[in-house]
């Protein structure tokens, strides 16, 4: 009985970590690194029939070129309300248009933007250690009530202590390895 409270509280930190991770992932690829990346449009909402929706969902988005995204609208007239999206979002970027499709050409970063974006990345994996360790915290909490209540021995919650900390450790090294990442991209020219 004890056993399946425990395995339980894991799992559910366990997937609380997960979501935690893929959330600074999406953050990560969101930021542009010097090179076309279509996730950076993902957060950029524009008008499509009364309804505010991702580019993704009115235009088929292509990288021609290493720091070129063309952008095809299905429906011509959306050509112009995607550009002003995209000028009133925080890309940075100017979008060129032929009337057809768009075209947004990525700038290379300077020094001084690359050592902006890193901190920008060090700041998002800092965020998503501390929604860690507040899961940890929480599952910790739920152990001691447990024990409290007499439903685990003092052993079980030591354990499953340990387990815990193991567990926030491996999603912590996970962190750090993606945050590592994305600053080479970011630092490499």
């Amino acid at each position: 009985m004890a056993n399946e409270f425990i395995t339980e509280i894991e799992m559910t930190a366990e997937d609380k970590m997960s979501k935690s991770l893929s959330v600074l992932k999406d953050n990560m690829g969101s930021i542009r690194a010097g090179r076309a990346n279509p996730k950076v449009l993902d957060k950029v909402l524009v008008e499509y029939y009364g309804t505010m929706s991702p580019i993704v969902q009115v235009a088929n988005i292509s990288v021609p070129e290493p720091r070129i995204l063309m952008i095809s609208p299905w429906d011509a007239s959306m050509v112009n309300p995607i550009c002003k999206a995209i000028q009133m979002s925080d890309l940075g970027i100017n979008p060129n248009t032929d009337g057809k499709v768009i075209r947004l050409i990525f700038p290379e970063l300077n020094e001084e933007r690359r050592i902006e974006l890193t901190k920008q990345v060090k700041k998002y994996a800092e965020d998503t250690k501390v929604a860690i360790r507040s899961i940890r915290r929480d599952a910790l909490e739920q152990y001691k009530k447990l024990k409290k209540d007499s439903a685990i021995t003092e052993d079980d919650e030591k354990r499953a202590g340990d387990a815990m900390q193991k567990l926030t450790d491996k999603f912590i090294a996970n962190v750090d390895a993606v945050a590592q990442d994305k600053e080479k991209e970011l630092l490499s020219i």
